[in-house]
């Protein structure tokens, strides 16, 4: 036909707006390399993971320093927004941020400040077979893009817990631990980690 465009259509890449005209009770998603997804609703075992981790690192990290038992020194959220970029608004499991970074306690939607630590919780039971791949690969890659300097990743099938920590080249693996374990895991080494109490078990 004549005078008929030849040229592909731009392909929409979602942003705040999008996110914003999802109803508040319903809006359950991020923004991923500007694909608007919706997460998959938590089993029991997801939401206990997020919570005791979330439990134990505020007890000891979560307030301001008070000697060596209280280190303090961070602020944490879970299911936080987090708008990277333009095209790419994150909801992590759990996140930290320095307080020299934040100095005051974080407010407003969605923050803009990086954080320093982030922690996703992953379980087949989710119902979500492509939830694993986001967490393990794309979120891994946004995450590092955007300078994001430790990743957890806690895996409820498996009980383990892996640390990774950015470097020049990507993130690479510092640590893997199994339920059973104890261990120095950064950036929180200053405390040893009972690993199974971020599975719900009982702290010693």
């Amino acid at each position: 036909m004549a005078g008929a465009s030849t040229q592909t259509p731009t392909p929409h890449l979602a942003a705040l707006s999008d996110l914003l005209a999802v109803a508040p009770e319903g809006r359950f998603h991020e923004v991923l390399d500007g694909e608007l997804v919706r997460k998959a609703a938590p089993s029991a075992e997801h939401g206990l993971g997020q919570a005791a981790s979330a439990a134990w690192l505020w007890s000891y990290f979560g307030r301001k320093p008070n000697g060596a038992e209280r280190p303090g020194g961070w602020w944490f959220l879970t299911e936080a927004t987090i708008e990277l970029a333009r095209h790419d608004i994150i909801q992590p499991d759990v996140a930290g941020w320095r307080r020299e970074r934040m100095p005051e306690a974080p407010t407003g939607y969605p923050l803009r400040l990086p954080p320093d630590w982030v922690c996703e919780v992953m379980t087949d039971a989710d119902g979500d077979v492509f939830a694993q791949g986001r967490d393990g690969l794309q979120k891994r890659r946004l995450y590092g893009n955007h300078g994001i300097s430790h990743y957890w990743l806690l895996d409820v099938q498996l009980q383990t817990l892996t640390v990774l920590r950015l470097e020049a080249s990507g993130y690479v693996q510092v640590l893997e631990a199994p339920r059973t374990a104890r261990v120095r895991a950064e950036p929180f080494a200053a405390i040893e980690l009972p690993v199974g109490v971020l599975f719900g078990d009982d702290a010693d």
